[in-house]
């Protein structure tokens, strides 16, 4: 019997995948993505390779992160606000270079919100007809860009922001639409 046993959790394994199996594309972009431009600039200001170091440049990342990628940052415990402390479980790999696509596969099983954030999709303000977003995604834009419309209460008042922002934020957009 206890063979019997045996062979059905041998069988139940080889027919369910775990969840430790590797990442399909498209998973974890947010994850892979900063942790992949974080060891670029770690790598680039030769910055030493231990954890402690590593730690501190994971968190000073943090600081100006926006949209997903601080939402990234709030998951791992690189926020101050943040409930839990997974920040190690970056920093102690990177420090021995292991591929950022591993970390992220690890740090799924811990935690699988992590290889769910997905960026937005980016709106081409080259083409695109502001007159014709709703307000939501107006909003979206100046957040993407750090900055608030504070006494706009109509459409019209959150496109003359955008479009007064647009050189210092999207410089080939307003070349474009005054090219128009």
């Amino acid at each position: 019997m206890l063979s019997l046993s045996g062979l059905s959790v041998a069988l139940a394994l080889t027919l369910f995948p775990s969840s430790g199996e590797a990442l399909k594309e498209g998973d974890c972009e947010v994850c892979i993505s900063f942790l992949g431009k974080l060891y670029q600039s770690l790598d680039d200001d030769k910055v030493a390779f231990n954890s402690a170091d590593i730690e501190k440049a994971v968190i000073r990342s943090c600081r100006d992160a926006r949209g997903k990628e601080n939402r990234f940052c709030y998951y791992i415990g690189a926020t101050s606000d943040a409930a839990t402390k997974m920040i190690n479980e970056v920093s102690k790999p990177l420090s021995h270079h292991v591929p950022v696509d591993k970390i992220c596969e690890k740090l799924k099983r811990k935690d699988g919100q992590i290889c769910d954030l997905k960026y937005d999709k980016l709106l081409d303000l080259t083409t695109v007809d502001l007159k014709k977003l709703k307000v939501k995604d107006l909003k979206k834009i100046l957040e993407e860009w750090g900055e608030s419309c504070k006494g706009c209460a109509e459409k019209s008042d959150f496109i003359r922001k955008i479009t007064e922002l647009m050189p210092k934020y999207a410089p080939a957009a307003a070349r474009a639409r005054t090219d128009l």
